[in-house]
């Protein structure tokens, strides 16, 4: 018989892991008595956090002054959800469902994200956590009361602003550069301001351009309100807004019922209200200024549509900063049309590409037009089968069993709520399953998409009429505007190399001159 030796091993005491809690506040208005009831809520989860020796406190994220029906907009609330993503954060607490969100999508979206890191929210109002839920059923129900709230103190707010409008009564909350309110909030000259707006419409007056406006008003270095930069389009706001005459426009935007604010074109009532306020200029002034503006844009044959503009010279939206990825701006100069990233315009520090000719960009992109007529059978050819043959049986076959593992594991995600019911599985075995099927269907829907016939597809149909262009034409002595129609992106790595970017995936790359030394 063999005499064993048994010697045992002391069990070691294990650490027990803290919950690393925070919570999350907001309210809606940038009242004293709104900041004093988020100074409460503040102290009230942290000190309620901190009595839990099995808790972390991981910190209070607040909104102040910011409305609850959209989520990207709050800038405490996006903190939060960084911390989670990166795994700071296990347990969540807040006041109520409405002042996490009162937008139901937004809602229950973040709450699902939450969920798929295995992170619940407690709602203490409606004594509510996310962690044991059996279903969204009671979330979905009690977050769409939050929001036909809001959306019935939107329409309050709204008719009694219609009201303030109708009778003359009504203050803005916010004033253009120029003005500001007096102790009894009504819209007064701001003197200093009222100087820069004066300049500006002088400016206007003898022709100056807008962003050379801008410019000068940098270079005499005149502040903005909020410390930023003047820039044209600010320029270009100031001098077709109304208010500078003593004239105000009410309802210029509406929000529609999903909280999105539209310019308004008609589909809500505006009012018009003549000398409403102490003018900084005359209305014989701003008219000439509008007149000035419209000649300019007539001449640059501008069209505005549902405000947008529509591109107003070939290269218009095309040409992108290798360096930065800033748009280029066209500008006009001495020696001609050229030109530059937006960033080194006003940042130089930040960008070191400098401005390039549209002489040089034309007479790039026609050699590689000529290069392609030229050579298009050693090129385009050869390409079009690669991307043809990117739709081989074995992806095909590939997609097919993607497809079958999502819809497993969507039969599988029924099977554990079927357990859940029943009460064979704890909720915390079922948020886990739940959270780890989701995450393997998202890899398995990404990979669907990168397997996507349609990009190949589109490739292909855009490689074949690159190709029925090319056979159609002979060399081009000059640029033509029908070789855009090919044309994805301009991409300036250097002010004497670029690369065209075409449609149909390729990228192709051309020394181009400068004309300086």
């Amino acid at each position: 018989m063999i005499n064993l030796k048994i010697r045992k091993i002391d069990a070691q005491p294990q650490e027990i892991k803290k919950l690393r809690v925070a919570a999350y506040c907001r309210v809606s208005t940038d009242s004293n008595d709104q900041k004093e009831s988020l100074d409460t809520q503040k102290k009230h989860y942290e000190s309620w956090i901190k009595m839990h020796s099995n808790w972390e406190f991981a910190g209070v994220f607040y909104d102040f002054g910011i409305s609850g029906t959209k989520a990207d907009a709050r800038d405490g609330l996006q903190a939060l959800l960084y911390e989670c993503r990166i795994g700071r954060i296990d347990y969540i607490l807040t006041k109520s469902i409405s002042r996490f969100s009162r937008n139901t999508t937004d809602c229950l979206s973040l709450v699902r994200e939450l969920l798929s890191y295995n992170i619940p929210i407690y709602f203490e109002k409606e004594n509510l956590d996310t962690g044991s839920m059996e279903s969204e059923l009671i979330l979905a129900i009690l977050s769409s009361m939050a929001q036909g709230e809001s959306e019935s103190i939107s329409e309050n707010v709204k008719w009694s602003n219609q009201k303030n409008i109708e009778n003359g009564i009504y203050k803005f909350s916010y004033l253009p550069y120029g003005y500001m309110h007096d102790k009894n909030g009504d819209m007064i000259i701001n003197s200093d301001e009222a100087d820069v707006i004066k300049d500006i419409f002088r400016y206007a007056l003898n022709g100056v351009g807008t962003y050379k406006i801008a410019k000068l008003l940098q270079e005499q270095g005149v502040p903005t309100r909020r410390g930023g930069q003047w820039t044209g389009s600010t320029v270009k706001s100031i001098l077709t807004n109304e208010k500078y005459y003593g004239a105000a426009i009410f309802n210029k935007t509406y929000t529609d019922s999903n909280f999105k604010r539209h310019k308004n074109n008609g589909e809500s009532d505006r009012y018009y209200a003549e000398e409403h306020h102490e003018a900084i200029i005359s209305k014989s002034e701003f008219e000439k200024v509008q007149e000035l503006i419209q000649i300019h844009a007539d001449e640059r044959k501008i069209i505005k549509s549902d405000s947008k503009y529509l591109k107003r010279y070939p290269f218009s939206g095309l040409i992108i900063c290798g360096e930065c990825g800033s748009k280029f701006k066209r500008q006009t100069q001495s020696s001609g049309v050229a030109w530059a990233c937006k960033t080194h315009l006003f940042h130089k520090e930040q960008c070191s590409i400098k401005f390039i000719k549209e002489e040089a960009i034309k007479a790039a992109l026609t050699t590689v037009m000529n290069k392609l007529i030229f050579g298009y059978k050693r090129v385009l050819k050869p390409y079009l089968e690669s991307i043809k043959l990117m739709k081989t049986d074995a992806n095909l076959q590939r997609i097919l069993n993607l497809k079958e593992n999502i819809q497993k594991n969507s039969d599988r995600k029924n099977d554990i709520r079927k357990l859940r019911v029943k009460g064979l599985i704890d909720s915390t075995l079922f948020n886990q399953e739940v959270s780890r099927i989701e995450k393997q269907n998202e890899e398995y829907r990404m990979e669907l998409r990168q397997l996507d016939n349609s990009k190949n597809d589109h490739m292909i149909k855009e490689t074949e009429k690159l190709i029925h262009f090319i056979e159609s034409s002979n060399t081009f002595s000059a640029f033509d505007e029908s070789f855009l129609e090919y044309l994805d992106c301009i991409i300036v790595y250097s002010r004497t190399f670029i690369g065209f970017k075409l449609k149909c995936g390729l990228t192709l790359k051309e020394e181009i001159c400068t004309g300086t030394k």
